[in-house]
This record gives C-alpha cells, structure tokens and sequence, in this order.
C-alpha cells in the first residue's frame, strides 16, 4: 500500500531547536565543572580558572559575582565577576583583578551574549560606577568605552635551545652572555618566597607603586602547587632577582618579579628570563607569555627588547554611573606626586603600608 505525501511528512524527524542556556549563579560545587571548561577552551586563561577566585578572596577578601550559562546540563559558557568597592574607586564589577586576561568566554554566540546581558544587568540594577571587561581580544562592545593602555607581550618557545637564542636581538643576547660570563647561578624553589619578596618590595618601591602582601604569594603557591615556579638569580650568594610564574596548558606565564638594585649591572633580569625559556622549552612549554604593560613605561621597554609579537589587548568598560572612563595608571599625571613621595619611603614602610593601599585598586 502506497504512503501519502502527508503520511511521510508525519513520520519524518522533526528539527527541535536547542534549548536556549540558562544563566546560574556559581556555586563551589560547580568548580571542578567550571575548571574542565576553562582547560578545554582556547580562548580561557589561566585567570579564569575558580583558583584565582579563591586567592583573590583568601588574600583580600573580594566579593566574587561568577556566573555561568548551562545548555542540557554542560556549561557553555562562564563570566568571573568581582564587585569592588573602596573609596579611591569607587564600586565597580570587574573582569578579573590583578589579571592579565579576563572577561567572558562561551562556546557560542548565545552564551555569550546571555553573560553578557546579565553582566550589564547586575551592573544597572547594583548600580555600581562602572563595568570593566578584561578581554584579551575581540573588539569592542556595543556601549563599551575601551581603554587602551595596556598591550601583551607573547613569543612562541621552541625545542632547539639555540633557536630560542637566535631568535632573541643582539643587544639581548649579549646581556645574556655578559651575566653568564658574571657567574650569575639559578636557584627553583618557594622555600625562598621570603627572599624573593624583598626582592618584590624593593621593585615595587623604585617604580612607587604600593607592594602587595606576602600573604598573596604564599596563597598562589599552595592554590597552584603544580602550576607554579619560584625562582631567583644569584650573584655569590645575593639573591639580585627573582620570578614566580604560572604554568597553563602549553604556556608559562612570568607573573610576578623583583630585583635588587645591582641586577641592572649584572644583566640579572636578562639572565633571569632566558633561564626560564630554557627550562620552559625543555619542559615542553611552546608559548612565553610576558604578560601586558602600560605604554610608555619601564615595562614595556624592557619587554620590547625580546622580540615578542606585541597585542593591543581589549580591555573596555561599560559606565553606569560614572561619567568618564577611570585611569588609575601609574602614568596618570594625577598620581605623580604620591608616586614621588613613596619611593622616599623606608623599605620597610612601603612593605607595611602597601598592602593596604593596593587592596583599594583591583
């Protein structure tokens, strides 16, 4: 017996659009599923990942304001989220603090703009004075003001040492040769963290920038035992420089520095990073990230002497209640009078007051 035409439009499968996700509020149950996300997705950073949360938290004690979008119970997309608030600031809800790369990552288009809606939502309806999106890229959004101070600074490891050295410009290779010829040595290991923090404060102190509690390193390296490495340059036994970095999928991230003052004549810094490319590379790491900058800094003069593939990063921020974009740079006009007045400071004083005054800038 012959079908109609009608019968087999019956029995043909019907197309079901999928259900559109669902926005949630994280909750420590959901970690392990929100960092699986973050490993597997090529646009996450290691900021993203709930162990930057819990140290941000631990150390400072940050309002954290993550959210996700679930589809059939897999996440598809993730927001981090901190509501600050201090009185040089102002309240804001930020993407991430004390990160390089931040802001919203999903699977799809939908997710995405389902994060990023309700991000604007929680912004209007807190209000706070402003939203800021780190993104690493991806151009600006509707309503978004960019602020476009910073730039990253990423190179590409390779499994031949020499390669790596070639790759690297003259005057680089030969202040790399001048502290191997010094006898500068290497010494891996956070037993040193006291040591390398000195080293810390006395950077931050030079540049005038408050320092950061010791408490914030002690707390990365027990949050991220095996994604982390602290290591100095000796000069006899001086500790002159000194490095803790992070470790993600194929990449190492030198985070956080400091030096003494001698380790510009020794070549110390320079020393410093190129052991850590060596030691990256035969580890199997294929991507150096520098991390970002500001323009027209120390910072990025030094970075720019490696060679690396120089991006303008995304950062952007939404204002609600605020009228203009903030600018709480260092190079901002505004703050060179406290920045002259704190590097007069004793080191001691900076290494007491620092903490206190950082913690009021995400």
């Amino acid at each position: 017996m012959t079908q109609s035409k009608t019968e087999y439009e019956a029995l043909a499968p019907i197309d079901v659009p999928a259900p559109l996700p669902q926005v949630k509020a994280f909750e420590s149950s959901d970690a392990e599923r929100w960092d699986q996300f973050v490993f597997e997705h090529p646009r996450a950073s290691f900021f993203h990942l709930t162990g930057w949360k819990r140290v941000l938290e631990k150390t400072f004690g940050y309002q954290a304001r993550y959210f996700y979008c679930e589809r059939q119970g897999k996440i598809t997309g993730i927001a981090p989220l901190f509501d600050f608030s201090s009185w040089l600031v102002g309240r804001c809800l930020v993407s991430v603090p004390l990160a390089t790369y931040g802001g919203i990552v999903a699977k799809d288009e939908e997710s995405e703009q389902a994060l990023l809606d309700h991000s604007i939502s929680m912004a209007r309806s807190t209000p706070v004075d402003y939203l800021e999106l780190r993104r690493r890229d991806g151009g600006l959004l509707n309503g978004f003001h960019a602020n476009e101070l910073y730039v990253s600074f990423t190179a590409p490891l390779f499994q031949d040492v020499q390669a790596n050295l070639k790759r690297l410009p003259k005057d680089t290779r030969y202040m790399i040769r001048k502290a191997e010829k010094g006898g500068l040595r290497i010494e891996r290991g956070v037993e040193q963290l006291d040591v390398f923090y000195d080293l810390f404060a006395q950077s931050m102190q030079r540049l005038g920038t408050p320092v950061f509690p010791h408490t914030l390193f002690k707390n990365f390296v027990e949050e991220f035992p095996k994604h982390t490495q602290l290591m100095l340059v000796y000069n006899g036994s001086e500790a002159v420089a000194g490095v803790l970095s992070f470790f993600f999928r194929d990449t190492v991230l030198p985070y956080f520095a400091g030096a003494s003052q001698e380790a510009t004549r020794l070549a110390g810094n320079n020393f410093m990073y190129w052991e850590l490319m060596k030691w990256a590379a035969e580890q199997g790491f294929r991507m150096f990230d520098f991390g970002r900058s500001k323009k027209g800094t120390g910072s990025f003069a030094f970075k720019s002497q490696w060679n690396m593939d120089v991006q303008p990063l995304d950062y952007q921020v939404l204002l609600v209640k605020r009228k203009t974009v903030p600018n709480f740079s260092p190079v901002n006009p505004k703050f060179e009078m406290a920045i002259r007045i704190w590097k007069k400071l004793p080191l001691s004083l900076t290494k007491l007051l620092g903490p206190a005054v950082v913690r009021l800038i995400p």
